[in-house]
């Protein structure tokens, strides 16, 4: 059963803002945790640290800095495309079409933008997996943003110019509740996903949710132009 318990009016949204791993398929796949396990990996191998003292570093700089890749650029002068490669050969198995979130998401008007922190290739693995990708207008990954990752306003600074979003009329989905922190700054709607929402209190979550597809049938929107 979905954390939302009203009908969520979102009547002034024409621009729907995703977030990718953990957002449009659940944390309860593991799929992120099999990423996780090899960005340690990865800080291992660069670092020479044993592996409980790699996972403190990577937890450190994603604290830090929004993600572990900015950490590791910045501190081991790491190429972010040799950090990305061990993503793409990742077994995607975990990754399941999901036919009422296909459903929930053909049914908003306006654009649909996915905003990651991950690169082009692991989102496009990710969404043609899912069978989502057609439904979006474009990805804004951590390339497009010139690596500079969500939740810094740089990073939001960056989407919004290249693709002229009005913060008013937007609606952003996490799972992170840092992520939406800044885009509740700017005057977007912000909708947090994912099995721990709701015990979220913080004052810029605007809507949280358990389960993405329900809510976003529930919700009221505007007549398509």
């Amino acid at each position: 059963m979905s954390a939302n318990l009203f009908r969520a009016d979102l009547r002034h949204i024409d621009t729907w803002l995703f977030d990718l791993d953990n957002t449009l398929y659940p944390a309860e796949s593991g799929f992120m945790a099999a990423i996780v396990d090899r960005m340690t990996d990865f800080v291992e191998k660069v670092t020479g640290l044993p592996r409980e003292e790699a996972f403190k570093l990577q937890k450190s700089y994603l604290s830090e800095h929004g993600l572990t890749l900015k950490g590791m650029m910045l501190n081991h002068g790491v190429d972010p495309r040799d950090f990305h490669a061990i993503f793409h050969d990742m077994s995607l198995e975990a990754l399941a079409h999901d036919p009422d979130l296909l459903a929930a998401l053909e049914r908003l008007p306006g654009r649909r933008l996915i905003f990651t922190n991950a690169d082009d290739i692991h989102a496009e693995r990710v969404l043609e997996r899912l069978g989502l990708g057609h439904l979006f207008d474009d990805v804004f990954h951590i390339g497009s943003a010139g690596y500079e990752p969500k939740p810094s306003a740089e990073a939001f600074a960056r989407i919004g110019a290249a693709h002229a979003i009005d913060p008013a009329a937007t609606a952003f989905f996490e799972d992170s509740e840092r992520n939406l922190a800044p885009a509740a700054d700017l005057g977007m709607t912000t909708v947090l996903v994912g099995a721990y929402a709701a015990q979220s209190t913080a004052p810029f979550i605007h809507h949280r949710t358990d389960k993405l597809a329900p809510f976003l049938m529930d919700a009221k929107l505007r007549e398509a132009a």
